[in-house]
């Protein structure tokens, strides 16, 4: 491009979840969260997602049973948390400057409910913190990444209950006191935009114990106890950590239209839409016309507290940051065209797009598009925490990884960004999903590896969990070094 576009102290770095890379699920007084639930199931069709993730209350009750690590592949993760100080010192030889990890919620209160937290899970995540600062690497927090205790989901519906709000924001009170020096960036809810696509992992809603007529209110109901949370989080915020930053997170699900015809066109308009309501409220402090129009046609009614609507138009994020893995297609035949799948969606095959062993779909320049959209329509800074391509990465005799794949992928990703920035985007940050080897999020493998390091471990857990460099590993390296402008 001829200049490099990143501003300095561009925020580099990686991204992880707790309950896909601690493992320790039974530790130091840790209750079950639903991630805990969550089976790897090698005889359902890897690329349905929604078999993958359907968990009955007979699922939940066969777990709460079990202490297998095997195929509840969650819990062991790849040891994180014993290894930790391990896994941050490859982060700090990369450069990382920035880590996301989130908290698990059921480290700090077991159950969400007890008076006072747990002081071996505090002191874990201080630790965390303080080790990762040693090493110049700013903690990026998610509160809420797909780990509520399971006990809230069993006995008290989950998100779809007001208490839970209540809870949450306990939770986020405790952990803000505690890490107030040590943390500035902060995010509420991971993917926020992911309820209807997996209700049990992102509400705790058992569906099952709902008439199927009601659950899409339901569903909408835990929702917005979820946007108030958001806000009350950020509230709180302020009020402890003046001067730290709180973004909202969503799924950046860009979709185009099959083609000019006007019904395609805004087929897809309404598409993206309907993918922005959630970053909506959380920006602009209230529901969008569309959606209190959609609740009244639908006969939805949710119930709202007094002062709701001010707690949502007071407190709005600093920033937004999103997940990007590819773009759909919108098409008024889409009952005619090729699927594809990917991140717990589908939609139509783009036959212009390449796509990945598990079939998602790849689209570098659809990142510099939603980039200019999001940016135009929000005007405030972005973040890119979660980008990457799920692999079959082979160790070859000399122990060496040769992933050219990965790097093609992100080397293009990359370009996007800094073509996004010439056009006038802020874009504070950037961090890779799975920026060491965990346990894939929706099909609860190990073998679909999206890391710069790989760990010794099979889809059952075997293994000697021992890290190891990927070619990608020096190039991530390189690109960090020179802010951007080495992409060779």
């Amino acid at each position: 491009m001829g200049k490099n576009l990143f501003p300095e102290g561009f925020l580099w770095g990686g991204a992880l979840a707790a309950n896909q890379c601690e493992g320790a699920w039974n530790e130091d007084g840790k209750g079950m969260s639903v991630a805990d639930c969550s089976m790897y199931k090698p005889h359902v069709d890897l690329n349905d997602y929604r078999s993958q993730h359907m968990i009955t209350m007979a699922d939940i009750e066969a777990a709460m049973k079990s202490d297998d690590i095997s195929l509840y592949a969650k819990r062991r993760g790849i040891d994180f948390y014993h290894r930790y100080k391990e896994d941050l010192d490859l982060f700090a030889e990369m450069g990382f400057k920035v880590l996301r990890v989130s908290i698990a919620w059921t480290r700090i209160f077991p159950t969400g409910l007890e008076d006072a937290p747990n002081e071996k899970g505090l002191a874990f995540y201080e630790s965390l913190f303080r080790e990762m600062k040693k090493r110049n690497i700013e903690p990026l927090v998610t509160l809420h990444h797909y780990e509520m205790p399971l006990y809230l989901a069993i006995h008290n519906d989950g998100w779809y209950q007001r208490l839970v709000v209540d809870k949450f924001a306990k939770f986020c009170r405790v952990v803000f006191e505690r890490y107030k020096n040590l943390v500035k960036y902060w995010l509420t809810f991971n993917e926020i935009d992911s309820a209807f696509r997996h209700p049990f992992t992102s509400l705790g809603i058992i569906t099952e114990r709902y008439p199927e007529e009601k659950l899409e209110e339901i569903i909408y109901q835990a929702i917005h106890h979820q946007f108030i949370a958001s806000s009350l989080a950020t509230k709180y915020l302020r009020e402890i950590i003046p001067d730290a930053k709180m973004g909202c997170m969503v799924t950046r699900t860009l979709t185009y239209p099959e083609n000019c015809n006007p019904k395609n066109c805004l087929l897809a308009l309404k598409d993206n839409r309907d993918n922005y309501f959630y970053s909506d409220v959380q920006v602009f402090g209230e529901y969008p016309k569309f959606i209190k129009r959609y609740w009244k046609k639908k006969d939805i009614n949710i119930h709202m507290e007094s002062d709701d609507e001010e707690i949502l138009k007071c407190y709005t994020v600093d920033f937004v940051s999103f997940s990007y893995y590819m773009s759909f297609v919108s098409s008024i035949d889409r009952d005619k065209r090729e699927k594809v799948n990917g991140n717990l969606t589908q939609g139509v095959k783009n036959p212009f797009l390449d796509v990945t062993e598990w079939g998602w779909q790849i689209d570098p320049i659809g990142l510099h598009y939603s980039l200019i959209d999001m940016y135009d329509r929000y005007r405030l800074p972005l973040f890119i925490v979660e980008n990457g391509v799920g692999s079959n990465d082979k160790v070859e005799a000399d122990g060496s990884i040769i992933d050219d794949y990965r790097i093609a992928y992100f080397r293009e990703h990359i370009r996007a960004i800094a073509s996004a920035i010439d056009d006038g985007v802020e874009v504070m940050g950037y961090t890779p999903w799975g920026c060491i080897d965990i346990v894939s999020l929706s099909t609860n493998q190990m073998s679909k590896r999206y890391g710069f390091i790989y760990v010794d471990a099979d889809d059952f857990g075997n293994g000697t969990y021992k890290r190891l460099k990927k070619k990608s590993f020096d190039w991530y390296k390189k690109v960090i070094r020179s802010n951007g402008e080495d992409l060779d």
